[in-house]
């Protein structure tokens, strides 16, 4: 008979530090594995990309420079979960599966139903810790932010190894060819992916980058200096929300420039508060979440629909955000906003026909805040303020000079400054205008502006959407009580 094992199945949690599967395994007698699974259907299903894909298998290979020296490593399978571990639990008597809690698209959250019924079928207890604050199972939100906050602030769990003899077996789903290929290469241009990385870009934030934080956040090109860029070590669980939580409150420069580094917290809590929304309703992903907003009609022009994915709109601000996001995976916020009214009011095309555009887009891509934040720019919540980025403004206040439009849009790098905002507004005298390649307007933002707020907002008339309102308030909105623990 072979030896008893535990397993560590990673998912959104690829760190060494902070972790409670790893405390777990750790203090047990038992040996264990610790089990990464690419699996088919979830890498086919639409949402994700290769750029995910090549985030995820670089940080595990970081992770095992860690291991090594204890006599560990990540396991990679490349086969569905249920299969992988059908396979273990025929090949080793499996005592435990320590996991993280995913809030993931409805795909994987079948998929950890299907597992849950093998495991309890072969009579293996499957442990899934909370993930950064967020409560599985809750009816309201009642003492949800005094709750966040004694999570954040208890202590940081602290992690130690030791060496033990290696588990070796015969692994029949390695990591195909083709996809091997894939992973192991990773283009420059997107952040450097591992627990690693994303300690430098906490420390660099906060002792160089933090002073413009609050003054350059909603400027394209600007935060991406000054912004924290922890986005995607946080959605990858390269870092964990209580790491970042605990390291800037104890740094030296907390206390002197609080209001700079509250921002960071703040958005920090809202960050979990959004995923505690994907939480407790995944169907945001796939229907309106306000049901009254389903029978809202679109126009849906594919034609246009496509300008706006590859950054042919003719609205600089637009187009430069697109092919910045592309290229490197990362925007601001205001410019991800913009992007998704653009698309919905504008354009007035159906938010499902481009929330999955985006999710493969940023590398940065967590479930949780994706589709909650896609349906709150689109205006279908139902409770929300509506919000419709007009993309002139826009460009005209957060990037002023022009520079980031330039930097994206190699179209428009020579024109005059004062028409970079409006370049269809150029004349033969002001530039020669059969060198410009750059399209003009696809719409008329004004006009279509017009249009969209009457529409959307005539839609909050709906019955069902009233009625849809008070469950959303319900289930969704913080209670407001004087909070005994703050940040």
């Amino acid at each position: 008979m072979n030896q008893d094992l535990n397993i560590i199945w990673l998912k959104r949690d690829l760190r060494t530090q902070d972790h409670k599967s790893f405390e777990f395994c750790e203090k047990q007698n038992t040996n264990y594995i610790i089990i990464y699974i690419f699996e088919p259907s979830i890498l086919n299903y639409g949402d994700i990309s290769t750029r995910h894909l090549q985030f995820v298998y670089h940080s595990i290979l970081h992770m095992n420079s860690i291991l090594k020296v204890y006599n560990k490593e990540v396991l990679i399978f490349h086969e569905e979960a249920i299969n992988v571990f059908n396979f273990l639990s025929n090949k080793f008597p499996i005592k435990n599966v320590l996991s993280y809690q995913e809030t993931g698209i409805k795909i994987s959250w079948e998929r950890d139903l299907k597992i849950k019924k093998f495991l309890k079928y072969k009579n293996i207890n499957w442990n899934q810790f909370p993930r950064d604050g967020i409560m599985r199972g809750i009816s309201n939100r009642n003492n949800w932010d005094y709750n966040f906050y004694k999570f954040v602030n208890s202590d940081l769990t602290v992690n130690s190894f030791r060496e033990r003899k290696k588990i070796s077996f015969d692994n029949p789903f390695k990591i195909k060819k083709k996809l091997y290929e894939i992973l192991k290469q990773y283009p420059l241009q997107y952040q450097k992916p591992g627990e690693l990385y994303g300690w430098k870009y906490l420390v660099s934030f906060c002792e160089e980058r933090f002073d413009t934080y609050n003054i350059n956040i909603s400027k394209p090109k600007k935060s991406r200096l000054s912004c924290s860029r922890l986005s995607p070590f946080i959605s990858w669980g390269n870092l964990s929300i209580k790491q970042i939580f605990h390291y800037i409150k104890s740094h030296k420069n907390f206390n002197i420039y609080k209001r700079n580094f509250n921002s960071v917290l703040s958005r920090l809590k809202w960050n979990c508060h959004f995923i505690q929304k994907f939480e407790s309703e995944c169907d945001y992903e796939l229907k309106c979440v306000n049901r009254g907003y389903e029978s809202l009609v679109y126009s849906n022009n594919y034609e246009l629909l496509n300008k706006w994915k590859t950054g042919f709109t003719g609205f600089p601000l637009v187009d430069a955000s697109m092919r910045c996001l592309i290229h490197t995976g990362w925007i601001n916020f205001r410019m991800r906003a913009m992007l998704v009214s653009v698309l919905c009011h504008h354009f007035d095309c159906n938010w499902k026909l481009g929330v999955y555009h985006l999710s493969k887009l940023f590398l940065d891509y967590e479930p949780g805040i994706h589709y909650t934040q896609f349906q709150m720019q689109a205006g279908t919540t139902g409770i929300n303020t509506i919000r419709m980025y007009n993309p002139v403004k826009q460009s005209k206040d957060h990037d002023n000079d022009g520079s980031f439009i330039k930097d994206w849009v190699s179209e428009l790098s020579e024109i005059p400054d004062k028409f970079i905002h409006e370049p269809w507004k150029l004349t033969p005298i002001d530039y020669d205008i059969d060198k410009l390649t750059y399209p003009k307007p696809c719409i008329d933002i004004k006009k279509s502006a017009n249009i969209a707020r009457k529409k959307i907002w005539s839609h909050r008339k709906n019955n069902l959407v009233k009625l849809e309102n008070k469950r959303i308030i319900n289930l969704h909105t913080r209670n407001n009580e004087i909070i005994k623990k703050r940040n």
